[in-house]
């Protein structure tokens, strides 16, 4: 696999595709957990780790695996990759797993690692498997550190709210003093789809803005090979 195809495997996961705002795609993760960007991002970064292992492990099992069974095998995988990743936040982020609570081993059935695994790992090589898998999981934790960030900011007056239970010696920013009532609606799922529609928007304001710079650049001058090209298919 050459560079330029790798390159176009991560844009494609991580903006054409985007999981979390083009296909529109574990909702249930993102709204939930996205109360702030330690957690959000956490769950993100739960999520690469299993894609790119499961992406990587069925992508080189591919032609052992009868067509037949192939769902149940892919979910087998998952679940078994879930549980590492489980037991590990159990064991060295206590604080964290304990914050995120069920989130964790609802990646088993998030609809992005299944899709992916099926559109993807089982239909090409390891190396390109994982890279779509770690662009894809990269694309979903940044759509959930942002939309974390801005309910985070609006709804607590905080930034990074949580870290000292991944780093003791870290704390949190206090944006607007103690004083700062918060906005309930930000930290509510209301405010979680207020934002996450924000997102989608822009996202779709820039494409369309830059497809209309496209359509208004002057084509490119013709080369000689072209007007050579051009007069041998004009009849005599």
């Amino acid at each position: 696999m050459d560079l330029k195809t790798c390159r176009e495997i991560a844009w494609n996961g991580i903006w054409k595709q985007n999981t979390g705002i083009v296909q529109i795609l574990g909702l249930c993760p993102i709204l939930a957990i996205s109360t702030n960007v330690v957690n959000a991002v956490s769950l993100g970064l739960a999520t690469i780790l299993v894609m790119a292992l499961s992406n990587l492990t069925i992508a080189a099992l591919r032609n052992f695996i009868p067509y037949e069974i192939r769902i149940p095998v892919f979910i087998l995988i998952i679940a078994a990759l879930v549980t590492v990743v489980d037991l590990s936040f159990n064991a060295w982020l206590h604080e964290l797993y304990l914050v995120l609570g069920i989130f964790i081993p609802l990646i088993v059935t998030n609809c992005i690692v299944l899709a992916r695994v099926e559109a993807f790992a089982a239909k090409n090589e390891p190396i390109g498997s994982t890279i779509d898998g770690i662009a894809m999981g990269i694309g979903l934790t940044l759509v959930l550190a942002v939309l974390g960030a801005i309910r985070e900011v609006v709804g607590s007056g905080t930034l990074f709210s949580g870290i000292e239970m991944i780093f003791p010696s870290a704390q949190g920013i206090v944006l607007f003093g103690d004083d700062y009532p918060g906005f309930l609606v930000a930290v509510l799922p209301p405010g979680a789809f207020i934002a996450l529609g924000f997102l989608i928007a822009g996202r779709n304001w820039l494409e369309a803005r830059k497809q209309a710079r496209a359509r208004l650049q002057p084509p490119p001058p013709a080369t000689p090979a072209d007007t050579a090209a051009n007069d041998a298919a004009e009849p005599a």
